[in-house]
């Protein structure tokens, strides 16, 4: 049994689902996923995510506001309040993302302490997300603490060096669809690298299906192409990758 550690169910179109989340979760479950992560962008949106995913028991939620979504500074007792559900099991996905939005980086910088300081508070572990970032993550991270709660570097795409930096921190490295992509020869000599404690996959749903879905809506049941794929690169079986990936999800967040 798979789990997706990292998803977005508010935000697929359910027009391909008989505009039921129902028909996503069936079709989860068929594909053997067996527990999701559906995480938070925006503060504002994170009620109405609550309530979709009420009636799912195997659905559990994160609660921040992502680096692209910082338009005003972002309220530490709001966060603290959002957060503290017994639903919510992480904080984030907060971070650094200069790629896109290099403009709002002072923005971004107190966000994402924020985000920390409201994990350690909870005890909660953080999902960071990282792009065009990594001295600023990472000094973010040492400097506010963040090794005691621990987390994961989400969707990574990064170097090895920063993976290894962050796994000394106590944080985990999850790999999306990306990695099976043509061009991410780099970023497969880093899945292979990774020890078997320290792995996490996700879809990042509704973004970056997996080859052979490449171009169409990401789904939780895609999660066990990115498995399969894992797989392939590190040698190991497909029931060896689900079984130490559902076994960290259950250490990072359930225990």
């Amino acid at each position: 049994m798979f789990i997706d550690s990292h998803c977005h169910l508010d935000r697929l179109d359910l027009s391909q689902f008989d505009h039921n989340l129902d028909n996503v979760i069936a079709a989860a479950k068929q594909a053997k996923v067996e527990k999701m992560l559906c995480v938070s962008v925006t503060l504002d949106d994170f009620p109405l995510m609550a309530e979709k995913t009420a009636c799912y028991d195997n659905v559990y939620l994160s609660c921040g506001m992502h680096p692209l979504n910082q338009d005003e500074q972002v309220s530490a007792t709001r966060l603290l309040t959002l957060a503290s559900g017994p639903r919510v099991i992480a904080i984030g996905e907060t971070g650094l993302d200069y790629y896109y939005a290099p403009e709002t980086k002072a923005l971004q910088l107190d966000s994402f302490k924020k985000h920390i300081q409201v994990a350690k508070k909870l005890n909660k572990p953080l999902i960071i997300h990282t792009r065009d970032a990594r001295e600023d993550t990472l000094a973010v991270m040492q400097a506010e603490g963040a090794e005691q709660v621990g987390g994961v570097l989400h969707c990574f795409t990064e170097s090895l060096a920063m993976a290894e930096q962050a796994m000394a921190m106590g944080f985990y490295i999850s790999f999306s669809g990306i990695v099976t992509f043509k061009n991410a020869t780099a970023l497969r000599e880093v899945a292979q690298k990774i020890p078997d404690d320290r792995l996490l996959i996700e879809t990042d749903a509704p973004y970056l299906a997996p080859v052979p879905h490449r171009g169409k809506q990401n789904q939780p049941a895609y999660v066990a192409e990115v498995a399969k794929f894992i797989a392939s690169v590190r040698g190991q079986s497909v029931a060896e990758v689900a079984e130490y990936t559902r076994d960290n999800f259950q250490r990072l967040f359930l225990t």
